[in-house]
């Protein structure tokens, strides 16, 4: 008698349970995490904006300032052939994490030293510490070894420290980018890799007695130059143009999408046009 009752109290129980909790499971498909449709506490689980729109659009206002006002073209940051957006220099990250108030780690997180095989290479992680709240705000990762194109024709133990701070460079420059939300006017600052032209191997080298008849019928127009890209940029920022109303004049104006496609007349022409421009 007293096994029947202690059953039939636990039966209740868990019926008073199943009944203060019933919900329709999904079943899990992959990933995605199974939520009950008929929980009202399930709409709390819908991720929501952190800040307003006005919030953001204002942060975002006051970075574009920043880099208008405050960052030197060339030196902060500029045009390097083969990217798309200019790009962001160690002296531009510097004054981006100072002026969000960020405190730099730097951590070696794998190294290869090998010197009889003359291998090297290291992997750095940076942290960027909120000065105010002690937050990390971003991290980020940057590698180096003495095998790409800019450092495998040099003798290995004489670029040992400068691939190792490559690698920190590269990390810092990551974590400003992250930090900052700033991707969208600056891409990586790659200014340490070379573009080179291709190479003529030895057996494509002419021989002093042969002569070579060059064609000077329609010459390949000459393409614009750093100290070009750099002041088209100069002008953009002291104009206060957006990269995206630069873009524009070039396309209505050239046809052309990207200043590095810009040929050495079309860049003096832009800058005469982009100093005399007034935005309506």
């Amino acid at each position: 008698m007293r096994d029947n009752a202690l059953k039939d109290k636990l039966t209740n129980k868990l019926d008073t349970i199943k009944d203060e909790t019933s919900v329709e499971i999904i079943p899990r498909a992959g990933n995605v995490v199974p939520f009950s449709t008929n929980n009202p506490q399930a709409v709390s689980l819908v991720p929501d904006f952190a800040i307003s729109l006005n919030e953001a659009k204002n942060r975002l206002q006051l970075l574009q300032s920043f880099v208008r006002e405050m960052m030197v073209p060339g030196v902060d940051f500029g045009i390097i052939p083969g990217c798309n957006k200019p790009s962001l220099f160690k002296p531009g990250a510097e004054k981006l994490c100072d002026i969000f108030g960020f405190s730099k780690q730097i951590e070696m997180m794998n190294r290869l030293e090998d010197w009889e095989k003359g291998i090297f290479h290291y992997e750095i992680k940076a942290t960027l510490v909120n000065k105010k709240t002690g937050y990390i705000e971003a991290e980020g990762l940057g590698c180096c070894n003495n095998k790409e194109k800019k450092y495998k024709n040099s003798d290995a133990a004489n670029v040992v420290n400068t691939i190792l701070k490559m690698a920190k460079k590269r990390a810092f420059i990551d974590a400003v980018l992250s930090a900052t939300r700033s991707s969208g006017i600056f891409t990586q600052d790659i200014e340490d890799m070379d573009v080179e032209s291709p190479q003529i191997l030895p057996s494509q080298t002419p021989k002093p007695t042969q002569s070579r008849k060059v064609s000077t019928t329609n010459p390949k127009p000459q393409n614009a130059d750093m100290s070009q890209l750099n002041q088209i940029i100069d002008i953009i920022c002291k104009k206060k143009l957006s990269f995206e109303q630069a873009k524009l004049l070039m396309i209505n104006r050239y046809n052309v999408t990207e200043s590095k496609h810009l040929s050495a007349t079309q860049a003096d022409d832009f800058i005469l046009f982009l100093k005399k421009y007034r935005a309506s």
